[in-house]
């Protein structure tokens, strides 16, 4: 790609010499000798990854991912010397509001792969057509076919400002933004840097901490939310703590080997979504390995765990006065009370708290998702 502010169709080809490798790494697996319990408690289980691999050298077909992923409209531009992939998705219908969706980790552009129909074509999906969307789906740089940085800087706010190009340069003045985990952080900074045109900004993740009349009187919903995002730090965030301070050393491992790279990510697909206890309660066997493949085939384990490394320790704790809304799902690493999110977030136009999903909203439960960000965008786009 050139310096221009040139957008160029990005078909998504994956050699066939990069998945005999694959199968050959996979029919050389070294095995990890088995936990000691009987759960997940270690991690993942040696069972589960055995029948992971089973499936993923026998029976996987990454092709008619990639074919749906060229079907929907795949670009490249160049930003602040970065390749930037995205999907661009415009709907049928002429007056649909502009929207930026942004994965997280360890997810990827395939999150949203449910709901992309029901935003642009909400005719056909139990809406009207002021429900409608234009959708664009970039990858983060480092995950998927974005370019890979080469020098620290790319923050999550450089991020965010490479956003704004995009949008600028897709000829949007006017546009919503909505993301999870990294996704979310990512769209706040969005909406308080580029205020002229990004007019709210809808999460499923909020990120604030807890103000003192809550940990100083919390209700029982808030101390059971305290408790959990406590068991959290305690139990779950081994994974933050390499990737933000040794993401380099991690990234050899990830990027050697398959069955690593697939046990990093799915154990997290356990472990943060709504799944009575197996992953495959939630998603499919199918949707787990496509998007591993997103990290596997890109080999960007190491790249995008550098975000973390970035940006983990410095995300902007100061208020947020830009119109906010936000979408609660039952089993979420920390699920905040409104007046704990009042401390941080002082414009909120939308609340929704659901007793079902996970941190993979767009994935488990895309009709309250979508529905979600329909009555937000209403209420964001008319004010």
């Amino acid at each position: 790609m050139s310096h221009s502010a040139v957008i160029e169709p990005f078909p998504i080809h994956t050699d066939q010499s990069v998945l005999d490798d694959l199968n050959a790494r996979l029919q050389n697996t070294r095995w990890v000798d088995r936990e000691t319990p009987e759960d997940w408690s270690q991690g993942i289980p040696l069972s589960y990854m055995q029948d992971i691999h089973a499936t993923w050298l026998n029976e996987y077909d990454w092709r008619p991912t990639e074919a749906a992923l060229n079907a929907l409209g795949s670009f490249k531009t160049q930003i602040n010397g970065l390749d930037i992939h995205f999907l661009h998705i415009r709907s049928p219908h002429e007056n649909a509001r502009p929207l930026i969706l942004t994965h997280g980790w360890p997810g990827s552009i395939l999150e949203f792969r449910k709901v992309i129909e029901p935003l642009t074509n909400p005719t056909e999906h139990g809406g009207s057509a002021e429900d409608a969307f234009h959708l664009v789906i970039p990858s983060i740089p480092g995950f998927g076919f974005s370019g890979k940085p080469t020098a620290p800087g790319w923050s999550v706010e450089r991020i965010a400002e490479a956003w704004a190009e995009l949008m600028r340069r897709l000829g949007y003045q006017r546009y919503l933004a909505q993301g999870g985990d990294w996704g979310s952080a990512i769209s706040v900074a969005l909406g308080r840097n580029d205020p002229d045109h990004c007019i709210g900004v809808h999460v499923n993740f909020v990120i604030c901490l807890p103000p003192a009349e809550v940990m100083e009187n919390p209700t029982p919903e808030e101390a059971a939310a305290l408790m959990a995002f406590g068991e959290h730090n305690e139990w779950g965030t081994g994974y933050s703590k390499q990737q933000s301070t040794r993401p380099q050393t991690l990234g050899y491992g990830l990027v050697d080997s398959p069955i690593g790279q697939a046990a990093w990510i799915i154990e997290k697909f356990h472990a943060w979504a709504d799944c009575d206890g197996h992953p495959e309660n939630s998603f499919t066997r199918q949707e787990l390995l496509d998007n591993v493949m997103m990290y596997w085939l890109t080999a960007t384990g190491g790249s995008s765990a550098r975000l973390y490394w970035e940006s983990f320790n410095n995300i902007a704790p100061d208020a947020y006065e830009a119109p906010f809304g936000a979408s609660l799902f039952a089993i979420e690493i920390i699920r905040p009370s409104r007046r704990w999110a009042e401390s941080q977030y002082k414009n909120i136009k939308f609340w929704n708290e659901h007793q079902k999903g996970g941190h993979f909203a767009a994935m488990e439960q895309p009709h309250l998702f979508v529905e979600d960000l329909r009555r937000c965008s209403a209420v964001m786009w008319s004010a």
